[in-house]
């Protein structure tokens, strides 16, 4: 096993494409987006994206960001 492994736990967000599949991104690591056709396939693509996104930060040794988002839905009535 490899010990220079470590968990990362990020929030990412999905939305819905007018014209079909989902668009995904990770707030917390800029520019880190993905799509897939369906929520599934998206949920893969931005796992990959941010496993990369992560190697690039390690190969530059550069710090890999720790998310403190905190997500809260709320519903408004207007």
């Amino acid at each position: 096993m490899d010990n220079n492994k470590q968990i990362y736990n990020y929030t990412v967000l999905l939305e819905k494409e007018s014209d079909g599949g989902y668009h995904a991104f990770c707030p917390i690591l800029k520019g880190c987006h993905s799509q897939g056709d369906s929520f599934e396939e998206a949920i893969d693509n931005i796992t990959e994206a941010i496993e990369l996104y992560i190697e690039s930060l390690k190969a530059e040794n550069l710090s890999i960001p720790k998310e403190n988002l905190i997500v809260k839905p709320l519903s408004i009535l207007a």
